[in-house]
């Protein structure tokens, strides 16, 4: 149960939003409505919610642009739900900042327990995780190397801090796919081999590597 704080339900249609609600609080969440974007901003502008559940298409505009623009200033959990189904959607969904994505329709049990585990990714987090020359600031989304902020996505973020809290240790694909883009699937690596080439790049002179393992996953350490 959910003590402080609200989760933003974000669709147009009245009667999943009617669900949702009814849904989320009968498990004790205290919920706030939006049917538009508009209502959306204003909505975290009055109020920072605990989690944001997305639909994709609103009546003034597209959610993922939506998810775009909060990702610039906040790393508030968001859990999308879409219409689209395929792969090359899915990416979308994530890429652009979403925590998991959910398709319509779907089972009220699973619409649940996503929504739960969301919540525990994002709660009982430190101010701030410290590694050599590097600080995470995990509520924010935020990391340093050596006193200067690095250009990290969300997805980006959320590999460091995997790999800082889990040094020395192969991270398995299935493992990467699971904590950071919220899937169990491993068909598609591409969004993985990218984050991990930026991250590379920005480690670059640290000390601090990510290597490969056969293939089979990725070891952070010291050079």
């Amino acid at each position: 149960m959910v003590d402080q704080g609200y989760l933003l339900l974000v669709e147009d249609e009245p009667l999943v939003q009617a669900n949702n609600k009814i849904i989320l609080e009968r498990r004790g969440y205290n919920t706030q409505q939006a049917y538009t974007l508009s209502e959306a901003r204003a909505a975290v502008n009055d109020k920072t919610p605990c989690a944001i559940i997305l639909d994709n298409k609103l009546p003034d505009g597209n959610g993922l642009d939506f998810l775009k623009e909060l990702r610039r200033k906040s790393n508030i959990p968001v859990l999308m739900l879409t219409g689209m189904g395929a792969p090359e959607d899915i990416i979308k969904c994530l890429e652009s900042g979403g925590d998991d994505y959910l398709p319509k329709p779907y089972d009220q049990m699973i619409f649940l327990l996503r929504v739960e585990a969301l919540l525990r990714r994002s709660q009982s987090v430190p101010e701030s995780i410290y590694f050599g020359s590097l600080k995470l600031e995990p509520a924010s989304g935020t990391a340093y190397i050596n006193g200067e902020r690095m250009p990290l996505t969300t997805k980006e973020y959320l590999l460091l801090q995997l790999f800082v809290t889990h040094p020395k240790k192969v991270l398995s694909i299935p493992m990467l796919f699971r904590n950071v883009w919220g899937q169990e699937s491993n068909q598609d690596r591409r969004s993985i081999r990218k984050a991990i080439s930026r991250l590379r790049r920005m480690l670059e002179g640290s000390g601090y590597v990510i290597t490969n393992d056969y293939n089979e996953g990725y070891i952070f350490e010291r050079e």
